[in-house]
């Protein structure tokens, strides 16, 4: 079967739940959760990161979230839950739908840097 990116949009956004800043914000500060910027490095040259966020570009999620990957980051951990963002959503949804996919259980889509950074999250220098 054949998937076009309004398919594989609609199939990330019906399991990666999107969650407001302040959800998102709980969950960073009181569940540990993982924030994770997945936009390209361009993007976080131009703009910057939300702060004590991790960038994995698209990319490269896959390979930073499995254990069994020389390119493993530690800070994936199936146990921990993992808040993901981009420019708009769309990405940060897909890299959800794989980490679901991948065995990750507590995933959740926080959106736009823009919209995150404007609802009062904190930002560095990438």
């Amino acid at each position: 079967m054949v998937l076009s990116v309004k398919q594989l949009m609609s199939d990330a956004n019906a399991v990666v739940p999107k969650i407001s800043v302040d959800e998102a914000r709980k969950l960073v500060t009181k569940e540990n959760a993982l924030l994770v910027d997945v936009r390209d490095g361009t993007e976080l040259a131009k703009t910057g990161k939300l702060k004590g966020a991790v960038h994995v570009s698209r990319g490269m999620i896959e390979f930073r979230a499995d254990a069994d990957t020389p390119y493993h980051d530690p800070q994936f951990r199936k146990d921990r839950p993992v808040v993901l963002y981009c420019a708009s959503g769309g990405r940060s949804a897909l890299a959800g739908k794989v980490l679901k996919d991948m065995g990750y259980s507590k995933v959740h889509n926080l959106g736009g840097f823009k919209d995150a950074a404007d609802g009062g999250f904190d930002t560095e220098p990438a």
